[in-house]
């Protein structure tokens, strides 16, 4: 049942701006505690144990996923399991981040005393400084909203986006603290889509030979385009002699020429039309700075050229994205 008389646009407005100011209250609530937890993570010899129920403990899951890639072993520990015999998970010498807006869930708080039991330090997400959660734990982080997008107030929602941030920002402290490079991220994920991303050559997904659309100096508008119709990319390559890379027509090229010249388009020498000094890209480049490129300067296309200048092939953004035997996700 629709209500004409909703501004379904405005009301979306509404409910994202909610949540910046929820994240804006966090931000700059953000003090000491937080460096503390920090430091009580990387002082710790064991791993960092979130724990939350409902939506609080989706948010743990997502926090401990981006924790545990980024160099900071971490697992979830549902509270429900954990009282029926999952607690042997915990060891002395973990961390654990406790999630809980209201402070009060019983779930989570009914494992306070067996962590005490086992020295374990316990950070706190919430947004009640006054409750069980936060007078039991080593320290607390703050990450109360003022009002939910929920328009009940009921549904967690700025306060789940608040809790999220909070656990990137430790992550991303963490990182940095533990100089986490990009090779440390590769090793973590091996077969994933993320890891093919970061660590693939751009010389290995490139086309060569005769899947590269080249024309010399000097040829003529209608040999272009047949050559680009005939490669299928979208693009063709510019070579001197020497097979050194001078410039690129691409399809948008084509429209702008053919407007401009009309009739006496296809009879033109390519070199009156092509992009000179056009963005290129070397064979040992990751494929991930390739993609970056083509990003930054909205193309589809890059050729790649040696040490020397040389034409050694071309990459094109599907080769990147998945149309290709190389897929990934961005």
């Amino acid at each position: 049942m629709n209500d004409k008389s909703l501004d379904i646009i405005e009301e979306g407005r509404l409910a994202i701006k909610i949540e910046i100011e929820g994240l804006e209250r966090v931000r700059q609530g953000l003090d000491h505690q937080f460096e503390q937890a920090v430091h009580l993570i990387l002082s710790s010899k064991g791993r960092v144990i979130l724990t939350g129920i409902g939506k609080s403990g989706l948010v743990g899951r997502k926090i401990a996923a981006t924790l545990a890639s980024t160099g900071t072993p971490s697992i979830f520990l549902h509270p429900a399991e954990a009282l029926h015999g999952d607690l042997g998970m915990v060891m002395s010498g973990d961390v654990v981040i406790a999630i809980s807006n209201s402070g009060e869930t019983q779930e989570v708080n009914a494992l306070l005393p067996a962590f005490k039991e086992r020295d374990v330090a316990v950070i706190a997400f919430t947004g009640n400084r006054s409750s069980t959660l936060a007078k039991h734990s080593d320290c607390v982080i703050d990450t109360g909203v003022k009002r939910e997008a929920c328009a009940l107030g009921l549904a967690p929602t700025a306060s789940t986006t608040a809790c999220l941030a909070v656990g990137d920002a430790l992550a991303v402290v963490l990182l940095k603290l533990r100089r986490f490079s990009e090779q440390d991220f590769r090793r973590n994920h091996p077969s994933g889509t993320l890891g093919e991303r970061l660590r693939v050559s751009v010389g290995q997904v490139m086309l060569t030979g005769q899947g590269v659309p080249t024309v010399r100096t000097g040829a003529r508008m209608e040999q272009v385009v047949m050559t680009i119709d005939k490669k299928g990319l979208g693009a063709a390559l510019v070579l001197d002699d020497a097979d050194h890379l001078v410039g690129i027509v691409t399809d948008g090229d084509l429209r702008r020429a053919m407007v401009r010249h009309g009739q006496m388009f296809s009879k033109m020498p390519v070199d009156e039309i092509m992009t000179t000094n056009p963005k290129t890209v070397m064979p040992e480049a990751l494929a991930a700075d390739a993609l970056a490129l083509m990003e930054t300067h909205l193309i589809t296309v890059l050729p790649v050229v040696g040490q020397d200048g040389r034409l050694a092939g071309i990459v094109h953004l599907h080769d990147l994205l998945g149309k290709g035997q190389f897929k990934f996700i961005v």
